[in-house]
């Protein structure tokens, strides 16, 4: 079950979505399915490179935080 990113052409909203075998992704904001599957981007750490999750170095269509993880800031 990959993890996509997707851009919904309608309304814009960038969101991630589990897809599962045949299933078909859609928008959380405006439940319609005219998407653009972004390529997507990971990061790996290690013990020497530490990142805070702050509402500044997390922008709301993710960052740090994974998206909607940033709502503990809010």
């Amino acid at each position: 079950m990959p993890l996509y990113e997707y851009v919904c052409k309608d309304c814009r909203k960038r969101f991630e979505a589990l897809v599962y075998g045949s299933q078909a992704a859609q928008c959380p904001l405006c439940h319609g399915s005219n998407l653009d599957q972004q390529i997507s981007v990971f990061s790996v750490g290690s013990a020497h490179s530490v990142a805070a999750c702050t509402p500044e170095a997390c922008p709301s269509a993710g960052g740090c935080c994974a998206g909607d993880a940033c709502k503990l800031y809010s």
